[in-house]
């Protein structure tokens, strides 16, 4: 595929599943989420959808797991709201590049809180 297309197509998927989660599913389990991006498969008939979203590490699993039960609801909206040739099984996942972004975030403060105490 081409790899021009394939972005195209996944900024798409990105948008639809944004709008869709944000204001056509109505659980209240779902919290404030954010996608941060889709993996399209070259096949085109699978996806890997990154999510984001503030709470415990037990608030982000159960979102998951309403993301994952909807996901033939958000894939029938896909497949209603986009012209493709086939509509993707969608798997949600937590993005870890966020996750590495806050690690990092937090390890340097630490490490500024700690610079600042060595020198008083």
């Amino acid at each position: 595929m081409n790899p021009r297309k394939k972005l195209k197509i996944e900024e798409m998927l990105r948008r639809e599943l944004s709008n869709s989660i944000l204001y056509h599913m109505n659980d209240p389990r779902t919290g404030f989420i954010s996608v941060t991006g889709v993996d399209l498969n070259e096949d085109q008939r699978s996806a890997r959808v990154r999510i984001t979203m503030r709470g415990e590490a037990r608030d982000i699993q159960e979102t998951l797991h309403v993301l994952t039960r909807a996901r033939g609801f958000l894939q029938a909206r896909i497949a209603r709201r986009l012209d493709l040739r086939y509509t993707p099984v969608l798997t949600f996942v937590e993005d870890e590049d966020i996750l590495k972004a806050r690690r990092l975030e937090q390890l340097i403060d630490e490490a500024r809180k700690d610079d600042l105490e060595f020198k008083a």
